[in-house]
């Protein structure tokens, strides 16, 4: 599809005390519903010579604005996606493929208060909700399905209430 290479990513499952998944409308995205997608979880560059583990941390606060988390788990393999070739050249400044992703499962440990979406000046997210960790895939645009039914296996041990 492209010689162009993958960029280096994280992705955060964050799960509140309920065990539901944190999701977010694409602010770029806003009228994309139902099996259209729009809706993902918090994921983002790894910076050069940045650990995984410290990056979706950064990503969280960066994105959703909260640092109220803790790891408690991570798929054991690193997922791909390619970009639709309409937006190769286009998306993720015209530089990557798609993304080459380590994703990671988080507990919550603040109140929903705590996630802010307003404070970047330019939001990533318009909206936000806690959903079933189930339904995640079919939310999602097409080209992130795959990746979000595997974390929907992988993860689903954290889709339960936690004690306390």
């Amino acid at each position: 599809m492209s010689d162009l290479p993958y960029r280096p990513n994280v992705g955060a499952a964050l799960f509140n005390r309920d065990g539901l998944v944190f999701v977010a409308r694409r602010a770029d995205l806003p009228n994309a519903e139902g099996p259209a997608g729009g809706w993902q979880l918090p994921q983002g560059g790894i910076d050069p010579d940045e650990d995984p583990r410290r990056a979706v941390l950064r990503e969280l606060a960066e994105e959703i604005g909260t640092d109220h988390a803790e790891i408690i788990g991570e798929h054991p393999e690193w997922l791909s996606y390619d970009l639709p070739a309409h937006l190769v050249g286009v998306a993720l400044g015209g530089k990557y493929r798609g993304q080459r992703q380590r994703w990671f499962a988080l507990r919550f440990t603040g109140s929903d208060a705590d996630i802010r979406l307003d404070l970047d000046p330019h939001p990533e997210f318009d909206a936000w909700r806690w959903a079933p960790l189930a339904e995640l895939p079919g939310m999602a645009v097409g080209f992130k399905r795959a990746i979000y039914d595997v974390l929907a296996v992988s993860f689903a041990r954290f889709a339960a209430p936690s004690a306390g």
